[in-house]
């Protein structure tokens, strides 16, 4: 048998290999399983401690007879134990992922559910179907990744390879032709990035997938550096633009929209203030301003930029632009008065 066909043995079916010579009392020590199962020693060890352990299993080494033994009757192999409201809860999961449909994330969930769900059918009080008729996920602005892309930077991030694409940046027309070495795959704001070291810059670099065409592995690998964290990379973005800076950002919300901001969490940073009026100021540490200029922006009226002066300048000047835009509009006034008179005639 070949390196690779030993290799690729699961280690659950080696322990159980194990665990059949032990229960049948047979005398075995290491170098007779690491021969039996085609594995070396220490593979042997590892699942001998695992067994022992992790799964709590009454494995001694008698050095009278140079083997391992059970010091009391097993009757079956320890199985995962998952109860009623553990699968509950996977079935909630399950409905959640239906957006990543054609992954290979989904794909090993849905088997995995369904292993899962086949063994407690006789044990659960409710039925799956009716269940995943109560809850519903629905994202708005749901961003679209190629599948192939997809798969191939997963394959690339899960193997450490190094991998070429196409990419077109926002705004741009022209795609560009990119070499990185791909450190982390992220949803975030619904939509799929790609964290990687880009090759030709030197530095991390943080790619939508909407807009990668053409990916494709390529044989030379890299190790990812072990002090790289996503959960840092993103640490002071509101999304998933960070930066350099360290600004101290103060948003004051009026009380028509404050219990709609304090229902979620908008930054791991965010601080929260009521105000006498109904209102709410919230303070976040951020290291870029763009994200959170956007999200202002988007409350209209109702929010106002305490502080930075920067951000709130730049809050200003957009709403300037905006004015400009619509200024070219009638006068909605006007307009509200004419349909009213409308409305009148016709009744």
């Amino acid at each position: 048998m070949t390196t690779n066909a030993r290799l690729s043995r699961p280690p659950i079916e080696r322990m159980l290999r194990i665990h059949e010579e032990l229960r049948r009392g047979a005398f075995t020590n290491c170098t007779k399983l690491a021969e039996r199962l085609e594995v070396s020693r220490k593979t042997i060890v590892r699942d001998v401690a695992f067994m022992r352990d992790r799964l709590d299993l009454p494995i001694e080494f008698d050095s009278r007879i140079n083997a391992y033994r059970y010091t009391h009757p097993v009757s079956a192999f320890p199985t995962v134990q998952v109860t009623e409201g553990e699968l509950l809860a996977l079935l909630v999961a399950r409905k959640a992922l239906e957006q990543y449909r054609g992954t290979p994330f989904h794909r090993q969930l849905e088997a995995s559910f369904e292993k899962l769900a086949g063994g407690l059918r006789d044990r659960i009080t409710f039925s799956p179907a009716d269940e995943l008729r109560s809850v519903s996920f629905r994202n708005t602005g749901l961003g679209r990744a190629d599948l192939a892309v997809f798969n191939t930077l997963s394959t690339a991030v899960l193997r450490q390879l190094e991998v070429e694409f196409e990419y077109r940046k926002p705004g741009s027309r022209r795609e560009e032709r990119r070499k990185v070495r791909p450190y982390h795959l992220a949803h975030r704001e619904n939509l799929w990035y790609l964290i990687a070291f880009d090759t030709s810059r030197a530095a991390l670099r943080t790619f939508a997938l909407p807009r990668i065409n053409a990916a494709e592995l390529t044989e030379a690998r890299f190790v990812r550096p072990e002090d790289f964290s996503p959960e840092a990379f993103f640490a002071n973005a509101l999304g998933v633009l960070g930066g350099p800076g360290d600004f101290t950002v103060v948003i004051r919300f009026s009380a028509t929209v404050a219990d709609r901001v304090r229902e979620r969490e908008w930054h791991e940073s965010q601080i929260r203030r009521d105000l006498p009026d109904g209102g709410l100021e919230i303070t976040l540490r951020l290291g870029a301003l763009a994200e959170v200029e956007g999200w202002v922006l988007g409350w209209g009226a109702e929010a106002e930029v305490v502080q930075p002066a920067e951000l709130r300048r730049r809050v200003a000047a957009t709403a300037s632009r905006l004015a400009a835009v619509y200024g070219a509009i009638p006068d909605l006034k006007a307009a509200t008065t004419r349909q009213t008179a409308r409305n009148s005639r016709k009744a």
